[in-house]
């Protein structure tokens, strides 16, 4: 057979139509699909470019897959009415608008070149180094990775365009395992729902026979450190492969996906849940080392070789992009998000206690006292002061009021780089960064994929639903031993969190209960992750999602009360926008619907077929 030559330019693909561009993922323009397998280093820059697009957008929060997805949920509000994603939240969004368009192709390309590397064993067969031992390392490494991100792509694409389809089938994405040529005639069917859960798993199995337990030092012997250890850190291990598997089983296991509520789904959760975070608090934790992991301190998210990181992206040095898109105007920001009422209103006060509850404290004409330690180390609010650092001088006052003798400089409304909500998102943001310093301090960010947390809420979630009783112990942890893990540690600004004496939680005895409060700390601790938009539609039914997903969100307006001191009042019921979403499930890409007969559209959408 002729060999077919492939232009490219470095790692740029030459396309020809959407459906086609994972065909043709080689990585370099002079060779064709036959003597790339005798060059090594194009053979590792198969899986090498599929990293390239885990660590494809801007290595933070600061995209459509992070905070500008919590903007198209009750968390958070985009400041610009043209942001796609503010379009797709009030329903006017076009076929040619879909945020989502870009990830279905870019899953695709990697798969498809997981796939070249995995057929017929072409990519575990060649030689990478001449000493037996070492190629034995960088194989099976290069093997388990090709599995792993196989895993990854195809866990977004379900999470992304995973539903309903108008045949009233639950269905995922079309299963591709095999490598198809740009004349190939293809058209494909999305295959069931259950069907894919199946595939990725099996998929992180066979990763998982392949990879290290973990990329660490102190696993590796010395004289392997070139070729195994730290040095890959920002590549999948073992122990990612539970954390997937972990994830893919929650989501399998909810409501939505889940009618008949088969409980076997929620204790494959709980199980590799469990078995991450038993790593890391076994195995993780290295005597003498500082940056050994500790259940007990925060986040520090700008720290892209942090303990938290069960996988995280590669990281951007000196990178200002969260801070400038989080502060207002004037601190030199774009204001681009901010958070809403509805989240404000979900942090505890600092007794534990939600602020509906009578034992709480909470004062509505005092709404920012008291609060969780969490809430100020995520938030700004009218008159919280920016200090460097948290704890030295104040660089900045917030100013949200919108009536009064005077308007604040941060009020809502006034300016276009100030927030629609009266609230300015604090998380992610290094506070050692002063944009009206003669010389500023820059800082690197790097995005946390999966961390410790996520693990600990889904063995909650998980684990209450298999034993119907929070303070029944499953794999040796009960359900609310490991939510208490996240209400006592250290919150982002290094503050001591909610008290090892919990009367709430202790009184949350009931399965409903606890769920109730699971899904509250899972919302406060992932806020701007990019994670909300999934939970609250696997959380929901069909007979629920419309009431949940589509009510307005809120900010505060806040009025200036002259006087000394001056007060303020609070209006926490302003509404910020109407939520209009035509179906909880994202849309197939129109430009694959018109290409691919078979394929069949999610409810919801009858102009994309």
């Amino acid at each position: 057979m002729k060999t077919k030559k492939i232009i490219l330019l470095g790692f740029i693909i030459a396309l020809l139509g959407s459906c086609v561009k994972y065909l043709e993922p080689y990585p370099n323009g002079n060779y064709d699909s036959e003597t790339l397998w005798q060059y090594q280093n194009l053979v590792q820059g198969l899986i090498g470019y599929c990293y390239d697009n885990v660590n494809s957008n801007n290595r933070n929060y600061a995209d459509n897959e992070g905070v500008y997805l919590d903007g198209a949920t009750d968390d958070a509000v985009v400041t610009s009415s043209t942001n796609v994603m503010r379009r797709y939240a009030v329903n006017t969004m076009t076929t040619s608008q879909d945020p989502f368009a870009t990830y279905w192709d870019r899953d695709y390309r990697s798969i498809r070149n997981c796939n070249l590397f995995l057929k017929d064993r072409r990519g575990y067969n060649t030689k990478f180094i001449l000493n037996s031992h070492w190629n034995d390392l960088v194989k099976n490494r290069l093997q388990g990775e090709a599995f792993a991100l196989r895993a990854f792509f195809e866990w977004d694409l379900l999470q992304k365009f995973g539903g309903k389809g108008t045949d009233g089938t639950m269905l995922g994405f079309p299963i591709v395992t095999d490598v198809f040529n740009a004349t190939d005639d293809i058209n494909l069917a999305r295959n069931t729902y259950d069907d894919c859960v199946k595939q990725i798993i099996a998929d992180c199995d066979s990763a998982w026979k392949y990879l290290p337990i973990a990329h660490r030092d102190y696993l590796v012997a010395a004289a392997d450190l070139g070729y195994a250890g730290g040095k890959y850190w920002n590549r999948f291990d073992g122990i990612t492969m539970r954390a997937i598997k972990a994830q893919v089983y929650l989501t399998w296991a909810s409501p939505r996906f889940n009618p008949a509520n088969n409980v076997s789904r929620w204790d494959s959760a709980a199980y590799n849940a469990k078995k991450v975070m038993d790593f890391k608090m076994t195995k993780d934790v290295v005597v003498g080392n500082t940056n050994s992991f500790n259940p007990t301190n925060g986040v520090v998210w700008t720290n892209p070789n942090s303990p938290e990181i069960v996988f995280g992206t590669r990281w951007n040095t000196s990178n200002l992009t969260m801070e400038r898109l989080f502060y207002p105007g004037g601190f030199q920001g774009t204001a681009s998000v901010g958070a809403t009422q509805e989240l404000v209103d979900a942090f505890p006060m600092a007794n534990g206690r939600p602020i509906t509850d009578p034992l709480s404290l909470y004062n509505p004409a005092n709404p920012y006292t008291g609060r969780d330690p969490r809430f100020y180390s995520s938030i700004f609010y009218n008159t919280a002061p920016a200090k460097l650092n948290n704890t030295g001088a104040t660089m900045y006052t917030f100013e949200n009021w919108n009536a009064g003798p005077t308007v604040g400089k941060d009020a809502a409304g006034t300016k276009s780089d100030n927030t629609r909500t009266n609230y300015y998102i604090k998380k992610y943001i290094f506070m050692g960064y002063n944009p009206t310093a003669a010389s500023p301090s820059s800082v690197t960010h790097s995005k946390f994929i999966v961390r410790w947390a996520h693990m600990v809420l889904t063995f909650a979630e998980a684990a209450n639903h298999v034993t119907h009783n929070p303070n029944t112990a499953l794999y040796g942890m009960t359900p609310k031993a490991a939510i208490k893990l996240l209400r006592v540690r250290k919150t982002y600004d290094n503050a001591t969190g909610l008290s090892a004496t919990d009367p709430y939680l202790d009184e949350q005895t009931t399965e409903a209960a606890f769920d109730a409060l699971v899904k509250n700390e899972r919302r406060i601790e992932t806020c701007f992750e990019g994670m909300r938009f999934y939970d609250l539609r696997r959380w929901t039914t069909d007979a629920t999602w419309g009431t949940v997903i589509n009510s307005p969100v809120h900010g505060a307006y806040i009025t200036q009360v002259p006087g000394t001191p001056v007060t303020y009042t609070y209006n926490l019921n302003y509404v910020v926008e109407v939520r209009n979403f035509p179906s909880p499930y994202n849309p197939i890409p129109y430009s694959e619907m018109l290409r691919m007969s078979k394929l069949i559209q999610n409810e919801g959408w009858p102009s994309w077929n």
